[in-house]
């Protein structure tokens, strides 16, 4: 039995099998062919070595045009790996002595290759087996063309356990059959967690060597409660996550009673619980669960989950969708927030090194003006069809606002003259993510019909931690008091601007920070929808006072820990069941 702690991303705990995928270490298979085949084999190889080799010519020369001569040298050293015969020879070998496939001999020849360099102790050294799996892939893609994920095979109910996983194939994943996932790497913001805690699938990221490890059919737990795996469980334990299980699900069953009533708090004042999704088709669930409408309507998904850029009437489609299953509700949709995720920098000609501070959001949008115009078209074609507010994220200066609305009116006047119909008092509103935003509130309060905190990006900008790193993932917490000054700012920015404000970061689900937002001043939270019948349970055993007090206490504190442990210990006396199990202990009887 093997335990691993990790980060809980997803709540739910899950009794399975392990599916594995591993798309960067798979194995191509040893395939024979017959004898009088090998010339077939040689004229493949020869063609995939010559196609790669001018790939590689062509990238060195938009490299050098780009970037100079040095840059340019790293796809000529690689030409000249391709055309080395040392290497290339034993490959040809391969097909004549053991007659097999020509991808196999590609293979075969470069992980042996690349275990050799493994084996050598200068450390410079290691650094070449990227290059020798970059050679690798590239070959073998001339070959037998993108390899077939292997979540496309899966027909069966498992657990997936991955090095890591795109947010287009969790988006995609079959209900029927992923049950619940795992990887090495991740973070509890990235927008793989998201889209697991959007399908309601139980996740822990952030495991470090569980793919090492995992073998295909092998009994798996994931706790994605508290964050821990645990691979070939015994029967014992297995027993332990049983009774556990039962006792959840009680208590599940009693925060449901908890949806059809308001969220008001024990002295009367209203909080209004709405909902962050990523499909039209998860506001049935949120109001399910008692939520008052949608805060935040991310529609990445729309690009992340496709090979290919949505069109208008994609768009235009999905929005008239969340409007009609909204049924008048609020429902806030967020322009795309690309750029950072490995969608577009796949695509990218030229990857960024760092793309968290590049390229990104409304930056991205702003470079883009063809597919934001896209955008921006449906959004007014589907508010003919009832409100809907419009945000823009990634603020940091007034010019980005202003041209965002500039283009927002562009399209307006161009529906206008075609005729098509739109609600011309939309109303739009921004995203306070940076700490430029943060700090300049009082501007953009004069700017903005609405602000919402979004603490996944304010929390990474403002303590320049990566919020997808494992790493440093302990780093990650909203609860620092320089988050908690920029939130009281933003929130009083807000009140003498007389405009709205939520806050629509994964931690407003959380009790413990929801309660310091309420004492902070904030009055909408825009959380996942399965946290809302916890959050609406805290909101009616609570009095603003209590909140305040709270949050009065909280801003004198120096450390994130002292601040946390402050309103943990507040929450926990609440509604204990919330809690039930947030511990850094690895058993369920902790």
């Amino acid at each position: 039995m093997e335990q691993l702690k990790g980060i809980a991303v997803s709540p739910g705990v899950v009794i399975g099998r392990v599916f594995v995928v591993d798309e960067e270490r798979r194995r191509i298979p040893k395939r024979l062919v017959p004898a009088g085949q090998a010339a077939i084999e040689h004229e493949r190889l020869w063609k995939a070595l010559g196609a790669a080799i001018g790939e590689l010519n062509l990238l060195s020369e938009r490299t050098r045009g780009k970037f100079g001569h040095d840059a340019a040298e790293i796809f000529i050293a690689h030409v000249r790996m391709l055309s080395d015969a040392t290497l290339t020879r034993p490959m040809h070998e391969l097909i004549d002595n053991e007659r097999v496939t020509a991808e196999f001999a590609v293979w075969r020849v470069f992980q042996d290759l690349m275990a050799q360099f493994a084996a050598l102790p200068d450390p410079t050294i290691h650094t070449k087996i990227d290059d020798l799996r970059d050679l690798s892939m590239r070959v073998l893609r001339q070959l037998i063309g993108e390899h077939r994920s292997r979540l496309n095979t899966l027909n069966h109910q498992a657990v997936v356990v991955a090095p890591d996983l795109t947010p287009s194939q969790t988006a995609a994943f079959n209900r029927q059959h992923v049950l619940a996932f795992a990887t090495d790497l991740g973070g509890k913001t990235s927008h793989t967690a998201i889209f697991a805690r959007a399908l309601g699938i139980p996740a822990v990221v952030g495991l470090n060597r569980l793919t090492e490890l995992a073998v295909d059919g092998q009994d798996i737990i994931i706790d994605g409660d508290r964050g821990i795996v645990v691979l070939g469980p015994d029967e014992h334990v297995i027993d332990e996550y049983q009774s556990y299980m039962e006792t959840r699900k009680t208590i599940q069953l009693s925060l449901g009673e908890i949806a059809k009533l308001p969220a008001v708090t024990t002295d009367g004042t209203p909080i209004k619980i709405v909902a962050n999704i990523e499909f039209p088709e998860e506001i049935a669930q949120v109001l399910k669960f008692g939520g008052e409408g949608v805060g935040l309507y991310r529609t990445e998904y729309l690009y992340l989950t496709s090979d290919t850029e949505p069109t208008e009437e994609d768009h235009f489609i999905a929005y008239k969708k969340a409007v009609e299953l909204s049924e008048g509700r609020l429902l806030t949709i967020r322009t795309v927030d690309l750029g950072a995720d490995k969608y577009t920098q796949a695509r990218a000609e030229n990857p960024e090194r760092n793309p968290f501070l590049g390229l990104r959001s409304i930056r991205y949008c702003l470079q883009n003006l063809g597919m934001f115009k896209t955008q921006l078209r449906a959004l007014l074609r589907a508010s003919h069809f009832g409100p809907i507010k419009v945000m823009f994220p990634l603020i940091m200066n007034t010019v980005e606002f202003r041209q965002a609305r500039m283009l927002l009116n562009d399209a307006m006047e161009d529906l206008e003259e075609e005729g098509i119909p739109f609600d011309r008092t939309i109303e739009t509103g921004m995203m306070v993510e940076v700490p430029a935003a943060a700090i300049m509130a009082n501007t953009f309060a004069r700017e903005a019909g609405f602000f919402s905190i979004g603490t996944n990006d304010l929390v990474q900008y403002t303590l320049a931690v990566d919020r997808t790193n494992e790493r440093v993932a302990n780093l990650f917490n909203p609860f620092h008091p320089a988050v908690i000054k920029m939130i009281r700012n933003v929130v009083r920015a807000a009140d003498a601007g007389k405009i709205p404000v939520s806050c629509c970061g994964e931690s407003a689900g959380d009790p413990d920070f929801a309660l310091l937002l309420m004492g902070l001043g904030l009055r909408t939270l825009s959380v996942t929808s399965s946290s809302i019948p916890v959050l609406k349970r805290m909101v009616r055993s609570v009095s603003i006072q209590q909140c305040e007090r709270l949050a009065k206490k909280a801003l004198t504190l120096d450390s994130d820990t002292a601040i946390a442990v402050l309103c943990r210990d507040h929450a926990r006396k609440i509604i204990p069941e919330a809690f039930e199990g947030r511990t850094d202990e690895h058993s369920p009887s902790a």
